[in-house]
């Protein structure tokens, strides 16, 4: 891949691992047909070559299809960057739709921004116990976690 950055079956094996209806993942016979409900001529294979890299140039009509299934735009198959934003969208969504992540969310709605400073500082620190801490959790786009002298 070197430094072209994700291809069109990690793009879509990406949207079949996060769009996901009742917390299951849609299957390629699933895709084809309801794609195929919509004018478009594709096979549950097709998909499936699609998703393993197997097959890489799809039509632009698939492209439209494929996207307009999985509730993206179709620039989510063709340009990089627009693909990495809307990943970060669904990631957040994917998140969103944990029930315990969403009543975290609620509860801080409305707090002042040295509360949510400090939330987020717990957080962070959970997240380093946890082993989670990923590259995009940079601290240059975070507000700046309190430290222990700032609480007391």
């Amino acid at each position: 891949m070197g430094n072209r950055g994700p291809t069109i079956a990690d793009k879509l094996d990406r949207l079949f691992k996060t769009v996901r209806p009742g917390g299951r993942e849609y299957s390629y016979e699933e895709v084809a047909t309801r794609i195929r409900a919509t004018g478009v001529m594709i096979s549950h294979t097709y998909v499936w070559q699609l998703r393993k890299g197997h097959r890489d140039n799809p039509t632009i009509r698939h492209i439209e299809a494929l996207a307009r299934f999985f509730g993206v735009s179709p620039v989510y198959f063709l340009d990089n960057e627009a693909a990495r934003q809307i990943d970060e969208q669904l990631e957040l969504l994917a998140a969103l739709s944990d029930k315990s992540v969403r009543h975290v969310a609620m509860r801080v709605a409305g707090l002042s921004a040295p509360s949510l400073e400090a939330i987020n500082g717990m957080i962070e620190h959970a997240r380093r116990i946890d082993r989670l801490t990923e590259a995009e959790d940079d601290p240059s786009r975070q507000p700046a976690a309190p430290t222990p002298d700032d609480m007391q």
